[in-house]
């Protein structure tokens, strides 16, 4: 499904869109699959599947240390595609990594090998839409969105410049720094939203770092976005219980569910 025809549907159902993210590889590539479908199962609309780099710069401790542990545990680009593809998905998956795998592997076949696994769109944080021309054309060709990042420091004219290459859905960030649950969320995610909607009101806006409750999803929804990115919570889960798979599980679909149900 493309990400696009997952956000009609849940407007249609007068619904937000709950995307959920884990790294993939953590805390083991086999169990990542299980991971993904307890996600599913309890909800989550879009799911974000991290591919680890050893430099992650926009993560913050939480993804960062998630990241070495997929690491650690095996995890390169080859497994993440065949992992991928054993996700038993009818819902948008998203690949999150960063421009060096890319351009290790090569754009041609990193965007082919997306869409051969069932990716339908790609998040790539540090790279800016100045540079993003070379991979926009072969997201194109292969039929996947380029997902870019944009904050309420983004300028009028690099918003411009986003929003005439961004398919998919934009990420907006809540607030400034890296990945994170926090207490509380930025008050300035409202005009944020809407200086993008006069700009472009198309395009579907869902708003991430720091969403850890259902209280901020019923907030970041009410300041007018069309969906909610959750993180760190999530990946908090598999921290805390390394060694136990069914409290891993459990508890990911539990919560997706409590998540889920703050966007109706």
């Amino acid at each position: 499904m493309k990400i696009q025809e997952k956000f009609s549907e849940l407007k249609k159902r007068k619904e937000g869109a709950l995307i959920g993210y884990v790294m993939a590889g953590d805390p083991s590539p086999e169990l990542t699959v299980d991971i993904a479908n307890a996600l599913i199962g309890g909800g989550v609309d879009i799911l974000e599947l991290g591919l680890p780099f050893s430099d992650p710069i926009a993560d913050g401790p939480t993804i960062q240390k998630s990241g070495g542990r997929a690491l650690k545990a095996g995890m390169n680009s080859d497994v993440y595609f065949d992992i991928v593809k054993k996700v038993n998905s009818e819902i948008p998956l998203v690949c999150m990594t960063y421009y060096n795998l890319i351009l290790q592997r090569g754009l041609d076949k990193f965007t082919q090998d997306c869409k051969n696994s069932g990716i339908s769109g790609l998040i790539v944080p540090d790279l800016p839409i100045e540079e993003s021309q070379p991979l926009l054309k072969e997201c194109r060709n292969s039929g996947i969105d380029l997902i870019f990042l944009v904050a309420s420091t983004t300028t009028e004219e690099r918003m411009k410049k986003i929003l005439d290459s961004a398919t998919g859905f934009l990420y907006v960030v809540s607030l400034l720094g890296v990945t994170g649950a926090r207490d509380s969320l930025s008050e300035g995610i409202k005009p944020t939203l809407d200086g993008i909607r006069k700009q472009n009101p198309k395009i579907p806006l869902a708003v991430g770092f720091g969403i850890s409750k259902p209280e901020h999803v019923k907030e970041v929804l009410a300041s007018g976005a069309d969906g909610v990115i959750v993180g760190s919570a999530f990946v908090r889960i598999i921290e805390d219980n390394p060694d136990n798979k069914e409290k891993i599980l459990h508890e990911l679909e539990e919560f997706a569910k409590k998540l889920k149900d703050s966007t109706r």
